[in-house]
């Protein structure tokens, strides 16, 4: 099959990636997300209209790179957020810190301690070992808090906890789809036994989600495909899911997709930004509209909104999936310098082939497994 570029240009893709340059992809790609995304990440200020008016009085539209700085005359509009000389283009010198890649990171570390047979009980032992908690936000503070203060799962995810359905479960569930290439259902299963730490309801379908689409991503002809896969992981009748099948619905009917996330943002209004439901709108949006080209994708999903840098590295993470490291464009990767910032405590400063191949190993030990893409309960 073939695409249309962000330029507009038609080519067809390359041939399919293995598994160690998908992997890497989604690394590269989920990094790349997130800093893209980074500097307008406060969705009731950055709104959808107010990141493409930034844009285009910096001549950045169409978006095929990082965000540019502050162009001249941009005090009238909202400021960008702090760490946004070190993610916009020309400032780059590797990946800033950001919880969205620390939990990927952390991922990984508990797949090496503990294996794929490790415990919701773990995962919280592991957060308190290695991350700070002012590093923990929403959802993920009050589990810490309710940690510390000696309560298990999975109370630490109900007592206390205004967001537990909010979207800090699905931006832990990348590794579950690294590691579990082809196997959706096994990585939904996991990302479920990590995410009750914090989450409930659609905040923890959300991870099944995105852990799910992440796994489908690497054997599925298209991204549609990957969708289609990842929507049997979740209960039908689940607000997600209903919401998911009607960005698909609305894509199929060629609505563009500006008026698809108008009508999605009238539809969950109400839910917040930070929402798992209206994330996963810009986010599917964002994939589909993107067709699998790489920066596309993430720039529509940025430009759709909400929670930017989450919305970015994952969509980052998918899109590298499918297209592999090497068919990433270089304006993405270069700036990044192989080196991640982290607050995770041992990771600073690690290589990001290094945690690839890391990724690969679990990866490969999972796929010589048998018997494995199983939901537990």
């Amino acid at each position: 099959m073939t695409s249309v570029g962000t330029t507009g240009t038609t080519h067809r893709p390359k041939a399919a990636p293995g598994l160690a340059d998908r992997v890497l992809g989604g690394w590269l790609g989920r990094i790349a997300g997130n800093m893209l995304g980074k500097p307008v990440e406060q969705g009731e200020v950055w709104t959808r209209d107010r990141i493409d008016r930034y844009l285009r009085r910096a001549g950045a539209l169409p978006l095929t790179d990082y965000l540019p700085e502050p162009p001249p005359g941009h005090d009238d509009g909202p400021p960008l957020r702090p760490e946004w000389r070190e993610c916009v283009r020309g400032r780059i010198d590797g990946s800033c810190r950001d919880d969205d890649v620390d939990y990927a990171i952390l991922g990984l570390h508990l797949l090496e301690t503990h294996g794929f047979g490790f415990t919701t009980e773990q995962v919280g032992d592991l957060w308190l070992l290695r991350l700070p908690y002012l590093q923990t936000f929403t959802a993920e503070r009050a589990a810490y808090r309710n940690l510390a203060n000696g309560l298990k799962p999975p109370l630490t995810a109900t007592y206390d906890n205004p967001y537990q359905e909010w979207i800090g479960a699905l931006i832990r569930a990348d590794v579950y789809g690294w590691t579990c290439p082809g196997a959706p259902r096994r990585a939904a299963g996991l990302a479920r036994r990590d995410a009750v730490l914090s989450h409930t309801g659609n905040g923890v379908y959300g991870a099944m989600w995105a852990a799910a689409l992440i796994a489908a991503a690497f054997t599925a002809p298209t991204v549609r495909h990957a969708l289609d896969t990842a929507l049997t992981v979740v209960p039908a009748s689940s607000r997600l899911a209903r919401t998911v099948r009607r960005v698909v619905s609305l894509h199929e009917a060629r609505l563009p997709w500006e008026d698809t996330l108008t009508t999605l943002a009238e539809e969950t209004a109400g839910l917040g930004w930070i929402h798992t439901v209206p994330n996963a709108a810009v986010l599917t949006a964002g994939l589909l509209y993107g067709d699998g080209d790489f920066t596309r994708t993430i720039a529509l999903t940025v430009r759709g909104g909400l929670d930017t840098d989450s919305n970015g590295a994952t969509a980052g993470s998918v899109a590298g999936v499918l297209t592999g490291a090497e068919a990433i464009p270089a304006q993405w990767t270069e700036p990044l310098h192989d080196t991640v910032r982290s607050a995770v405590f041992g990771f600073d400063g690690v290589r990001i082939s290094a945690l690839a191949e890391r990724t690969l190993r679990l990866a490969e030990t999972d796929v010589l497994q048998p018997g494995l893409d199983t939901l537990p309960g």
